[in-house]
């Protein structure tokens, strides 16, 4: 199934990894995303809502490399409020860097390394120095860690550069202490940003998936005068 908003070797490697194609949630998150609006993805656990997130992201990182642009600088933060999880991700993110990177080889392009790592609080003194001396370009944390590093000097310049803040199983917090000093994490974020952040949301199915939206962007609006939710009925403007 061909996706033509992505970099030819983002498409490449999607057919390659998936040649039963995109699930319909993946369909109907990436217009959502390339809005630039703020888009909460909600459906069931095995839609690939995480890989819609992390595809749009890299599809972007990928293309500023292809043209020489792509600097040392952090782009993309990814929220789990599991530990374990982060982990996971980290570990499930080096596939499609590794494959996109070959297909961009492929078709005569230049391919820049896009890193990703881990920041919790199990991260080493060693890593945490090598991160502030080469940032990724994807940082993958907990709500906990985002907070501290937005405490530091050197962890508020890193984040100064990031553009499209990614909350996964935001349901789990959004009704929770946890979850308002998250709230207010993101809106620190979003104030120490250079640019305008982009936040995207990944739920569980949630009733009224409504008020999930409203926590995501915490009052926020997309111009055009709403906040982006996506359900099972698809795309739909929350505002």
């Amino acid at each position: 199934m061909p996706l033509p908003q992505f970099h030819p070797a983002v498409q490449s490697w999607f057919a390659s990894a998936f040649p039963g194609g995109a699930t319909p949630a993946q369909l109907e998150a990436w217009p959502a995303i390339a809005s630039g609006g703020h888009a909460l993805v909600a459906a069931p656990t095995g839609s690939g809502k995480t890989l819609a997130a992390f595809l749009a992201a890299i599809d972007s990182l990928a293309r500023e490399g292809a043209a020489g642009q792509l600097r040392d600088v952090t782009r993309v933060v990814y929220v789990s409020p599991l530990k374990a999880l982060s982990n996971d991700i980290q570990r499930n993110l080096e596939q499609p860097l590794a494959g996109v990177s070959a297909e961009m080889l492929k078709l005569g392009s230049h391919a820049p390394e896009i890193r990703a790592a881990v920041r919790t609080g199990d991260t080493t003194q060693t890593e945490r120095a090598a991160m502030r001396r080469s940032p990724p370009h994807i940082l993958v944390t907990t709500p906990e860690s985002l907070y501290l590093l937005l405490t530091s000097g050197s962890g508020r310049e890193m984040l100064s550069t990031v553009r499209t803040v990614i909350v996964d199983e935001i349901h789990a917090v959004a009704q929770t202490k946890r979850g308002a000093h998250l709230s207010l994490t993101l809106a620190r974020l979003a104030a120490n940003a250079a640019q305008p952040v982009q936040r995207i949301g990944l739920s569980a199915t949630q009733k009224p998936i409504e008020e999930v939206a409203q926590y995501l962007v915490g009052g926020l609006m997309v111009p055009g005068g709403g906040s982006w939710g996506l359900g099972t009925g698809g795309p739909r403007l929350w505002g």
